[in-house]
């Protein structure tokens, strides 16, 4: 039955998606974890096919299209390669939305197409030792000085930055006035003074490589600053809202992908005299996995539709980003569970799914967080 969320361009983008997953992706995923590397070969073929411009403006070289398509594309991918969906969710959001938002139209034009082809990365630098969910707390300095901002500071936890030509930096710029004297940079990796910390190696989501980002002395011209003084903050948020969308569409690929595998794993694996799947105990669970997935469908699906027709949905956005990250970790969690000890074995796909899940109720605003934002939505 065809989602009332969903229109035929919409289905069509997804299937194009499923297909070049299971063609491309599948056959890569678990090399791309083993190496902890994601081939560039790969991200400009995601680049031709339309999928790093999918929410860009067609002016700037991207396909202009909705959240919706953006939930497909990122659903999709995530049954195969969670770290494909990175590069994806990278320049669709966290990358290019604070551009797209308040960017000067020349920043806009000379930035942009290159991150929709797929030859420049830009990473987003938010998160700093001292100010991961607090990010207000942040203490990155950004000092005026003639014509240009001289930055200092360190983000941590940097997705992207080892390869990126550019950092969206937030720096306090007037720091007296907390989360109000927060501004937004576009900091070119190449300067002086700018210098990445050691690769993280992490959990999951390996192919993605991950540092520090340290700012010593860095002289930014003014031009770069993204939107006007003191309102980073704001901008900041606008993005993550567009960001946890992302999240959670992700969440959805990869349960429904360990939904799949526990399916086919009980209906093959014979104990005590009969497929896995003939025990109640067992078929209970799976019906329960199918409940979250779907439920959690619902928000996801409902929050994108909202956007897409204007209306203001920081608290969907916050529910979905909550809701299917940790319905997701559970849904992993009990098919690894159902795999038993295979699913213990780096032989199969659940255990790599279970790693690169696990993330997904931290980055992005944890769910702590979403909570809050949730909340304070229903108290204001």
């Amino acid at each position: 039955m065809a989602s009332p969320f969903f229109n035929e361009d919409h289905e069509g983008i997804r299937e194009m998606a499923r297909d070049f997953a299971v063609k491309t992706l599948a056959p890569l995923a678990a090399d791309i974890d083993k190496n902890e590397e994601f081939p560039m070969d790969v991200v400009r073929q995601m680049a031709d096919m339309g999928f790093l411009g999918i929410k860009i403006p067609e002016e700037y070289g991207g396909l202009g299209l909705d959240m919706r398509s953006y939930v497909c594309t990122m659903e999709e991918i995530a049954k195969k390669c969670a770290t494909a969906t990175i590069f994806i969710s990278s320049a669709n959001s966290l990358s290019t939305a604070p551009i797209v938002l308040n960017g000067a139209e020349e920043m806009k034009e000379s930035v942009l197409p290159g991150v929709v082809a797929g030859e420049e990365f830009i990473a987003f630098g938010l998160t700093e030792p001292n100010a991961g969910s607090d990010a207000a707390s942040l203490t990155t300095k950004a000092v005026e000085d003639g014509d240009d901002y001289i930055l200092n500071g360190r983000k941590c936890f940097i997705t992207l930055a080892p390869i990126s030509k550019y950092c969206i930096v937030y720096a306090k710029t007037s720091p007296e006035k907390g989360a109000k004297g927060i501004s937004c940079f576009l900091v070119d990796m190449s300067l002086p003074g700018v210098s990445c910390g050691r690769h993280e190696e992490k959990m999951g989501q390996r192919g993605v490589p991950v540092s520090d980002v340290v700012l010593e002395d860095v002289r930014v011209p003014k031009s770069c600053m993204i939107g006007e003084k003191d309102l980073g903050f704001i901008n900041a948020m606008k993005t993550l809202s567009v960001g946890r969308i992302g999240v959670a569409s992700m969440c959805l690929g990869m349960a429904a992908e360990a939904i799949e595998l526990a399916v086919e794993h009980t209906k093959n694996r014979v104990q005590f005299g009969k497929p896995l799947c003939k025990h109640q105990a067992i078929a209970f669970m799976l019906a329960d996995m199918e409940t979250k997935l779907n439920a959690a469908r619902g928000l996801v699906y409902n929050a994108a539709w909202l956007m897409d027709n204007g209306v203001k949905a920081d608290k969907e956005a916050s529910m979905a980003k909550y809701f299917a990250a940790e319905a997701a970790i559970d849904i992993v969690n009990k098919s690894l569970q159902l795999h038993g000890g295979y699913g213990y074995s780096r032989e199969y796909e659940i255990e790599r799914i279970y790693r690169d899940i696990r993330i997904c109720s931290i980055y992005e605003g944890s769910s702590q967080v979403q909570q809050i934002v949730i909340s304070g939505q229903m108290l204001k």
